[in-house]
């Protein structure tokens, strides 16, 4: 591990890093996307830049930016969009059609060279950005730690722009998912025109944008966003339902551990229990418990599991009673 660091600190002194030994793998969840994983040494070169370059980067944002920040992120942005919903009567939702991909290395470049006068760190910048694309001069890869930053920073000049000179009550983004609020659709409109045209200049494409009353409910990041309450997306009910029987399946078989089994669901639970899913978890509870006390297999776990999804008390503890006598 020193001769390791020692010869990292060496790379980052001098620029010149070795980057670009990417894994790749295809994910659906649900879409298909392409991740694409670092190697190790590269990993920690993301992060000991970060560590550094993160406020940088970070004073650069808007209050309502909420993906890779200190303090934010998933659950803070699902807070801030019931406000507004609570607040306006309505909200536009925006997506950037294929985001990372549409990246234009030029412009981050250009705008990496506002923000940081270092020219050694903008010629290691230059290296992980040329270090991968998808056309040519464009995308970042899905999976790095600085493609989040990147991500983060490419869409800050027009969230300042929409936010400061076109006057909106609420604008919140996170990454390329964006929700933005008023009681004047009109208002909504000519905002997302200007976007339209924004965008377009550094070569990215919204998809339809949705313009709808908040009292009916917004899709954003998993869930449905009311003004007075949270449900799950369909698309995350199917996700959850076929990833819990999944693992209750590996269990079962012996294929997965009681240990691993409860590292795989217990993020599930999470995500469902930030929503009102009562009637949901129960019934995914009574399928459980039936598959347990049948096969015998597991019994303590996963009837403990079981009970807390119809519940929305986390589980913090692994053992427990026999649920079946």
């Amino acid at each position: 591990m020193d001769e390791n660091l020692i010869l990292l600190r060496d790379q980052i002194l001098s620029g010149k890093v070795d980057v670009g030994h990417y894994h790749y793998f295809t994910i659906h969840d649900p879409k298909e996307r392409v991740i694409c994983a670092a190697s190790f040494p590269e990993r920690v070169l993301h992060h000991a830049i970060m560590n550094i370059c993160h406020p940088y980067f970070d004073r650069t944002l808007i209050y309502d930016t909420y993906a890779t920040r200190i303090g934010k992120g998933t659950y803070k942005a699902l807070d801030r969009a019931r406000e507004g919903a609570r607040k306006y009567k309505y909200v536009a939702k925006m997506d950037v059609r294929k985001y990372f991909d549409s990246v234009n290395h030029l412009v981050l470049k250009q705008y990496l060279q506002r923000l940081f006068k270092d020219q050694t760190l903008l010629t290691i910048f230059n290296t992980i950005i040329d270090s991968y694309h998808t056309t040519e001069g464009c995308g970042i890869p899905i999976g790095n730690l600085t493609s989040q930053y990147f991500a983060n920073l490419y869409l800050s000049n027009i969230d300042h722009r929409e936010k400061e000179q076109q006057h909106i009550p609420l604008y919140i983004r996170y990454m390329d998912d964006i929700l933005i609020f008023s009681n004047d659709k009109q208002q909504l409109k000519s905002v997302a025109a200007d976007m339209q045209e924004q965008m377009r200049l550094i070569g990215l494409t919204l998809k339809p944008v949705q313009f709808l009353r908040t009292e009916q409910g917004v899709h954003f990041l998993g869930y449905r966003v009311y003004p007075h309450k949270m449900l799950l997306s369909g698309r995350s009910k199917r996700r959850f339902a076929h990833k819990f029987r999944l693992y209750e399946h590996l269990l079962q078989d012996g294929t997965m551990t009681e240990y691993e089994y409860l590292q795989h669901i217990l993020p599930l639970l999470a995500f469902t229990q930030k929503a009102y899913t009562k009637q949901f978890r129960q019934r995914l509870c009574m399928e459980a418990l039936t598959a347990s006390c049948g096969a015998g297999v597991g019994t303590t776990t996963r009837g403990t599991v079981a009970s807390r999804i119809a519940t929305t008390t986390p589980l913090r503890t692994v053992t427990t009673t026999t649920v079946c006598g």
